[in-house]
């Protein structure tokens, strides 16, 4: 469904009607109808005011179903989740075989169950989401960082806005404490890969948030940033864009998670269970 369903501006209120709209008309509208122009008028209005609620509702409808969707996805149980993500990991993948594709599949025991939470998804909630169902992420988060450029936890999530919203949360003393290292920001937009490599090498970081592209470019061509600490890699499937894509809705976005995910190092790790994949 376009977005045009969703900017469509909500009337102003000369064309709200209080009470009930299907009451009969009082005499003196029965008496005093206007002249044809303004019977035109009226019925302009009404009609601009049953179109108005009907944009109300479909907006309400969708901007419904899109959340609920959402939840259903990342609320799931890991052996769900081990399911979809494989099915998604094979779209990402077409060439290869039945066989070679279950030797890539993220294994049920390598994915965080987050059932506990019943809260919405959503950003105000990140920082109780990781002190309530990522206890050993909360207590690693606040510790000092070791080596430059090797976060405990790499966020992956579809914009560059997101990026800079998230990386905001996730400078909460709550989960830093006045140990934890920095919190790296990283996209393409406005930064050059030789920047954010600069960057990695001389900053001892604890989250890494970020988009696919630039993160997989950053594990890939340099070796700025390394997994040697990675304890999660939390996929953001409660952002959506103005088409309300998520996550693996754009082929190029979810091509870099599981070129990412599937990259030797770790995949290794996350096979082996020392790194958890969460779906938020």
């Amino acid at each position: 469904m376009g977005g045009d369903d969703l900017d469509e501006l909500v009337l102003g209120e000369e064309y709200i009607v209080s009470g009930d709209e299907s009451a009969e008309p009082s005499d003196q509208e029965n008496q005093d109808e206007g002249t044809p122009s303004e019977q035109s008028a009226a019925a302009r209005k009404r009609k601009r005011r049953e179109k108005n609620k009907e944009r109300k509702a479909k907006r309400q409808k969708l901007i419904g179903s899109s959340n609920s969707e959402q939840q259903s996805i990342a609320q799931q149980a890991p052996s769900q989740l081990a399911e979809y993500l494989h099915s998604v990991q094979a779209r990402s993948f077409p060439k290869l075989s039945a066989l070679e594709l279950e030797d890539l599949r993220i294994p049920e025991s390598s994915i965080a169950d987050t059932t506990g939470w019943t809260d919405p998804r959503t950003l105000d909630h990140l920082t109780d989401f990781i002190i309530e169902i990522l206890p050993n992420l909360h207590t690693r988060l606040g510790q000092k960082s070791k080596n430059p450029g090797s976060p405990t936890l790499l966020f992956i999530t579809g914009a560059a806005l997101r990026v800079a919203d998230v990386t905001r949360i996730l400078k909460d003393k709550r989960l830093r404490d006045e140990k934890g290292g920095e919190v790296a920001k990283l996209f393409a937009r406005h930064f050059k890969l030789a920047e954010h490599s600069f960057y990695l090498k001389r900053t001892k970081i604890g989250a890494a948030v970020g988009t696919p592209g630039r993160i997989w470019k950053l594990l890939s061509e340099t070796d700025a940033l390394t997994i040697s600490a990675l304890s999660h890699i939390i996929l953001d499937m409660s952002y959506r864009d103005a088409k309300r894509r998520h996550l693996f809705d754009i082929p190029e976005t979810r091509d870099d998670v599981f070129k990412l995910l599937g990259s030797q190092k770790t995949w290794e790790a996350i096979k082996v269970g020392k790194i958890q994949v969460v779906l938020f």
